[in-house]
């Protein structure tokens, strides 16, 4: 028996699994450079939003055409790609169609047949999917941060589902002993026919290719994912899960800071009453984030989960009355700033060495910043429960608390409000005066 296609089919799998893998160590290490937070709470709702959200896609139907044709594609390409378990059999093992050993003809044939039914499913949601993106030119997909890069990489995904789904179906219609089965061939069978006339010897090594090249686009597929937006394919689930659970209007606050405030409100409170050391070690090293590493892990998780969909900017108010903030442009530049931290600190065995940058300035200006209305209609909008406002308000406390370089109308407010008690520039006694007119 002929074993080398076996060897070499062993060693473009382990080839395919180890270089995801290594990109896998290295996104999860790029995640860990962000701050520590607890997200350990809830458990129950945590699963629940997971299940929905992510799974479920609750969000995404909220946009009927879009949802239900995401869902097609989702759904379709998750369940074909069960037949992935069978290839890798056959390809170690030098087996054909090992599933018909293990399962009767009609059962067999149901499994293929749906798969088929879906894999034309999957076809036609892609191909909506293109016009909507390239013909129809939807807005949302043609925004200045949508650059050549963002842009050309929806259309590969498409590209390559458009590329798996055809392969699947031409693999069945000229796999001979399958047709002849004449259980499964539900869309396969009408394909079939395109191949008539051709010999028998032909029509094996055309299947034969198809099988190859399926195998070699879905580890091709999956290797891509790492520097694609769709790897929100493997981490919505998780970035569901972590997801923020408070109410949407709820800031957080420096605890250090917290405590300040209420010594300086309450005059009964000894400020001496608690060592340096503890003071000092309630206090942040920074105040805010100018930097990726200075945001927590979850914002680093969403920044790697954005889908680049525009959900979230088509809803931003600030964005739709012409102001420079584009909720998706700050995920995708926290992103690109920190594969550029990751591969420093490859380059430099491990450790980071300053590069100059930071993500406030060198990617984010300060107008998009104080552009946002904290509205947050961003993070209800995003369909996989990414918070671009937590990011925004970190770097606005940094731009507050570390350099005082808030817009002079927020300055003179707190000044307002330190002097007078108030955000308006009236003296407190004159405050009633307007009721003697």
């Amino acid at each position: 028996m002929n074993y080398i296609p076996n060897i070499i089919f062993l060693i473009i799998l382990l080839a395919g699994i180890g270089y995801f893998t290594k990109n896998v160590k290295r996104l999860i290490r790029n995640i860990k450079l962000g701050l520590d937070v607890d997200v350990s709470d809830n458990k129950p709702q945590r699963w629940k939003n997971m299940a929905f959200i992510a799974f479920g896609q609750s969000k995404m139907v909220r946009r009927p055409i879009a949802g239900i044709l995401h869902l097609i594609v989702y759904l379709g390409f998750i369940i074909i790609n069960i037949e992935v378990l069978e290839i890798i059999i056959d390809g170690i093992f030098g087996t054909h169609r090992i599933g018909l050993k293990v399962l009767s003809e009609p059962v067999y044939g149901f499994l293929i047949g749906s798969f088929e039914v879906l894999a034309v499913l999957v076809l036609v949601s892609v191909i909506l999917f293109w016009t909507r993106r390239n013909i129809i030119k939807l807005k949302r997909f043609w925004k200045s941060e949508m650059t050549s890069w963002p842009k050309n990489d929806g259309n590969i995904i498409l590209y390559f589902e458009v590329v798996l789904m055809t392969l699947f179906l031409v693999m069945n219609a000229t796999d001979l002993d399958f047709q002849a089965m004449n259980y499964g061939n539900v869309i396969s069978q009408y394909i079939s026919p395109w191949f008539s006339g051709l010999p028998d010897n032909t029509l094996h090594f055309i299947e034969r290719g198809a099988w190859w090249l399926h195998i070699i686009g879905i580890l091709i597929f999956l290797n891509y994912l790492y520097f694609s937006k769709h790897l929100h394919i493997l981490l919505a689930f998780p970035n569901t899960y972590y997801g923020k659970l408070t109410p949407q209007g709820k800031f957080n606050n420096v605890e250090a800071v917290t405590k300040e405030v209420k010594m300086m409100m309450d005059p009964n409170i000894d400020p001496f009453a608690a060592s340096p050391e503890d003071s000092e070690s309630e206090v942040p090293a920074k105040f805010g984030a100018s930097d990726v590493q200075d945001l927590s892990w979850v914002n680093l998780l969403n920044a790697y989960t954005c889908t680049e969909c525009g959900r979230c900017t088509s809803e931003c108010p600030a964005n739709q009355t012409g102001k420079k903030l584009s909720p998706r442009k700050i995920m995708m530049d926290t992103r690109d700033r920190l594969e550029e931290v990751g591969k420093n600190i490859d380059a430099n065995k491990g450790e980071f060495k300053d590069d100059g940058k930071q993500l406030l300035d060198n990617y984010i200006t300060r107008e998009e910043l104080w552009a946002c209305t904290s509205c947050n209609a961003c993070v209800e909008a995003c369909p996989v429960s990414i918070d671009p406002l937590s990011i925004i308000l970190e770097m606005r406390r940094y731009l507050v608390m570390e350099q005082s370089a808030a817009p002079v109308e927020l300055n003179n407010m707190m000044t307002n409000i330190e002097n007078n008690g108030a955000p308006w520039p009236y003296n407190q006694m004159d405050r009633l005066n307007w009721k003697n007119e």
